[in-house]
């Protein structure tokens, strides 16, 4: 009984190590590369803000800008009202919602 089980098919460990990196490449292609893409379109949009753009924070903010520093942008909400936000607050997503016709 024990030769039995002690006994298995000679196999090559091939087709698993094939089927482990196929299962990496789905990782990267489908979850890594995209939220690199993302982040560094993120930093762009950051890059690329102006005095004078309405822009939204991602708290649901909505503000003209007034004044871009290294790490900070100052929005004006209403007429006097300015707030200052950290510029990783800015929303890509909803900006680029507000600032196209619809």
């Amino acid at each position: 009984m024990e030769n039995i089980l002690l006994q298995a098919p000679d196999a090559s460990m091939l087709p698993q190590l094939l089927m482990f990196g196929a299962i990496i490449l789905v990782f990267y292609f489908f979850m890594i590369r995209p939220q690199q893409k993302k982040v560094s379109d993120q930093k762009k949009f950051r890059e690329e803000l102006t005095k004078g753009m309405s822009v939204v924070t991602i708290g649901g903010m909505h503000g003209k800008l007034i004044a871009i520093d290294d790490d900070t942008v100052t929005l004006e909400v209403d007429k006097g009202v300015r707030l200052t936000f950290d510029k990783t607050s800015v929303s890509m997503e909803a900006t680029m919602k507000v600032q196209k016709p619809s």
